[in-house]
């Protein structure tokens, strides 16, 4: 398959990266828009989020990377994370490396969405060509219309998202059988099985986070029988 024959949608932020410039190098039709989700859509159901490392563990600690998997896994059959850098970096940007790790299982796992990593830009445009070039990857829209929540309902959502194994499908469930966020997050482990899909051992995982006290309460606040 010639080169100029394939093409990529690329984010308008991806520009600074230089990853569109190499692939305009090597014969690649590039369009560049400004995505909703994901950076590089190389297929109509194949999205590519592209994060260095610093970017990815940034996410972590901000919440924003489970809600942009729960995001990425409604909209699009086949997306995909690639971490961008030396792994090295991670000592150096955070002190607990778990985290890092923590997260790529939590993606890998619970969202199924494929990790890939690159050790620079040079690479990740390599990547993609690959990708695209694959001969059987399915023809159709490669832009789809994708409806914007509002800001309350967004919230709502991500909410839900960080309960363990919830993701922006079974968090619309939710609000679908309760109503609030609140409504989820009080109701008992059988209701919450109820939910379509959910089972019996993710509802008692969500109530474990729910209901197991935390390590940061403070002591004069935690009440003996002998205090009542």
């Amino acid at each position: 398959m010639k080169l100029e024959n394939l093409r990529i949608v690329v984010d308008e932020r991806e520009r600074k990266s230089g990853i569109p410039d190499l692939l305009k190098s090597v014969g690649l039709n590039i369009e560049m828009k400004t995505l909703l989700l994901g950076d590089y859509i190389v297929a109509p159901e194949t999205v590519v989020e592209r994060k260095s490392i610093k970017d990815f563990l940034a996410s972590v600690f901000d919440g924003r990377l489970f809600d942009q998997c729960s995001r990425l896994k409604e909209h699009f059959e086949n997306p995909i994370i690639l971490i961008e850098g030396n792994v090295d970096e991670i000592e150096e940007i955070t002190e607990n490396p778990l985290i890092f790790y923590g997260a790529i299982s939590t993606v890998a796992l619970d969202f199924k969405i494929p990790l890939i990593p690159t050790p620079s830009a040079s690479h990740t445009a390599k990547l993609l060509v690959s990708m695209c070039s694959k001969k059987d990857i399915p023809r159709g829209p490669y832009l789809k219309k994708i409806k914007k929540s509002s800001d309350l309902e967004r919230q709502q959502l991500s909410s839900l998202c960080s309960l363990p194994g919830i993701g922006e499908k079974f968090a619309v469930r939710m609000l679908e059988k309760f109503g609030t966020p609140l409504k989820v997050f009080t109701a008992t482990t059988a209701e919450l099985a109820k939910v379509e899909g959910l089972g019996e051992a993710r509802a008692k995982k969500i109530k474990k986070v729910l209901d197991t006290k935390s390590k940061f309460l403070k002591k004069s606040n935690q009440k003996t029988l002998h205090d009542l």
